[in-house]
Formats: C-alpha cells, structure tokens, sequence
C-alpha cells in the first residue's frame, strides 16, 4: 500500500499542493479581471488596479498583528489551571 493512500484526502501532500495552485489561480483570475470590469469606485481610492485583493492582504495582516498585541495582555501563565 502507498503511504498516501492511508491519510485523509485533505492532509495529503499532492491535494495540499493542488489546492494552493487552486487557490493562487482563483486570485490571479480575480486580479486580472480588474482589466476587464470597470469599478464604480465610492472613494476613490477603491477605484485603483487591485484593491480588494491588497487591501484583504493588509486587512489580514493588521488583524494578525492586532491579535498578537492583544495577546500580550490576555495571556495567562502555563500554570494557570494547576494553582
């Protein structure tokens, strides 16, 4: 028996890599439809090449750094539920 054959279909190498070339093809398709669709921009500024998809990036990257910083505040120490 293969070694794949024994693990769950989504922990597997070969389907964890066609889903991120999946993943990365949906986005590049969603960023080059921006040259095709014209934007009714309410700002401006989400008028410009790309907008959802950097500002999702930035959005994502800001709500991860957010909650390490609130991390910091609300963590307790590894002993918490032994005192």
């Amino acid at each position: 028996m293969n070694e794949n054959s024994e693990l769950h279909w989504l922990v597997r190498p070969s389907t964890i890599k066609l889903l991120w070339r999946v993943g990365f093809g949906i986005l590049a398709i969603l960023v080059l439809a921006d040259f095709v669709i014209h934007p009714h921009a309410a700002f401006g500024i989400d008028g410009s090449f790309g907008f959802y998809s950097w500002y999702g990036l930035l959005t994502c990257l800001a709500m991860i750094l957010f909650s390490k910083f609130l991390a910091l505040f609300l963590k307790r120490k590894d002993t918490y539920y032994d005192d």
